[in-house]
C-alpha cells in the first residue's frame, strides 16, 4: 500500500490523493485500487475493473482490506 498527498488532483480525479495499493498472490494480481492518470478512482479485481467513490483513505484501507479477505 502506498499513498501520496499530491499537491493537485491526478485527472479525473478531484481529491489530491494519490495511491496504489494492491494484493498478489502466486504471483498474480488479485486485486488492486489505484487512481491512475486518464482512469480515475477504481479498483480491480480478479481481472474486472470497476470505478469508486474514495471517501477518506480509512473508508479506502478498510475497503480494499475487505476485498483481498474475501479473495483469499
Amino acid at each position: 500500500m502506498v499513498v501520496w498527498n499530491v499537491p493537485e488532483p491526478v485527472p479525473p480525479s478531484s481529491h489530491r490523493y494519490r495511491y496504489r495499493l494492491v494484493f498478489i498472490r502466486d504471483g498474480r494480481h488479485v486485486v488492486g485500487y489505484d487512481n491512475e492518470r486518464g482512469k480515475g478512482d477504481h479498483k480491480r479485481l480478479q481481472g474486472r475493473q470497476s470505478n469508486i467513490k474514495l471517501v477518506d483513505i480509512a473508508s479506502l484501507v478498510r475497503d480494499f482490506l475487505a476485498d483481498v479477505e474475501g479473495n483469499r
